[in-house]
């Protein structure tokens, strides 16, 4: 059984606590919030959990293996550092740290202790994610040529991260999950429309090595609530859209036909539409298989899909794609 205790119950932490305490292999020992309302909310759900407004009660416990943080990502640093420091195994919320040289540390000081890291990139774990890297690595695109995300909505404008740290850190993720590789270089744009806040729109573009391409565009000031990501292929196309309820993933037949000639001028190019299928997605809450995956890799020895490894590759990302936004759209190298 593994005893967790979990800092932060603000957005994210109220699902975070109710995974784990529903998974019949862990339990939520405590609970730490600076709001004591939140504190209070956390206990008329949950009377069997201790709440405090100090957090080191929950370093300083011996019967917690695991520390939960659910806060602001300027605070993921010192509190993982102070809690691999007192010997838990830490989860922390996306993204991992706020620079490379943080994450950087807190992998050191996690090997040094022989403890687990996991980043909470949520995505990973659903369903519909799950089955596109099934139809990848079988093959069943063919050659992939580009990845477009549209992950935009009006709000919720965050006050310590902009718009790529907020949302195109998930895109980050699962192109790195889908994909198992690393892109060659990174440009981004984009602007703050409120004066004193981040950015709240950005258009990121990664290229590789080979003809594949990848485009995200993240925002906090559209009409409308989109979470769409298109994947094409030269044997299959996808559309992932996830606010859908029946068919989150559809899988289409469809593509490019090349009549190739001697003369590369004199090529013809057909198109080919078939047929569209919507495969069964498991419907298991992601954070109910994440909770579990953690819990499997504590006990096994075995590093996390999302580890802490991985999400210091997805800050060198986030880095990059701001230090361009302040080049005005400078394509840097990615090392």
């Amino acid at each position: 059984m593994l005893n967790a205790g979990v800092i932060g119950y603000g957005y994210w932490g109220p699902n975070l606590v109710r995974n784990f305490m529903e998974c019949e292999k862990s339990l939520v020992l405590k609970v730490s919030d600076l709001d004591p309302a939140r504190l209070a909310l956390c206990k008329s759900r949950y009377p069997s959990i201790q709440t405090t407004g100090d957090y080191r009660e929950i370093l300083n416990d011996p019967a917690i293996d695991a520390v939960v943080i659910a806060t602001p990502v300027g605070t993921h640093y010192p509190l993982a550092l102070e809690a691999l420091k007192a010997g838990k195994h830490v989860w922390v919320e996306k993204p991992f740290t706020s620079t490379v040289e943080q994450g950087e540390t807190l992998l050191n000081e996690a090997e040094k202790r022989g403890l687990k890291i996991i980043v909470d990139h949520t995505f990973i774990y659903t369903g519909a994610v799950k089955k596109i890297k099934s139809l990848v690595d079988e093959g069943a695109f063919g050659n992939i040529y580009y990845y477009d995300s549209v992950r935009i909505n009006l709000g919720l404008f965050q006050q310590d991260v902009d718009v790529l740290w907020d949302l195109a850190v998930h895109d980050f993720s699962i192109l790195h999950y889908l994909f198992g590789k690393k892109p060659s270089a990174i440009s981004a744009i984009g602007k703050s429309h409120v004066a004193g806040k981040p950015e709240n729109t950005a258009f990121v573009s990664l290229m590789y090595d080979d003809n594949f391409i990848a485009h995200i565009n993240a925002n906090w000031l559209s009409p409308v609530k989109v979470r769409q990501i298109l994947i094409g292929g030269d044997k299959k196309m996808a559309v992932f859209n996830d606010l859908e309820q029946a068919e989150k993933l559809k899988i289409y037949d469809s593509g490019l036909v090349l009549d190739n000639k001697e003369d590369i001028r004199e090529t013809m190019i057909g198109y080919r539409t078939g047929d569209m299928l919507a495969p069964k997605i498991p419907t298991t809450e992601a954070l109910k298989d994440e909770v579990e995956h953690f819990i499997h890799c504590i006990d096994t020895g075995e590093e996390p899909i999302t580890s802490g490894a991985m999400g210091l590759e997805m800050v060198r990302l986030l880095c990059l794609a701001s230090e361009s936004i302040k080049q005005r759209g400078a394509p840097l190298e990615v090392k």
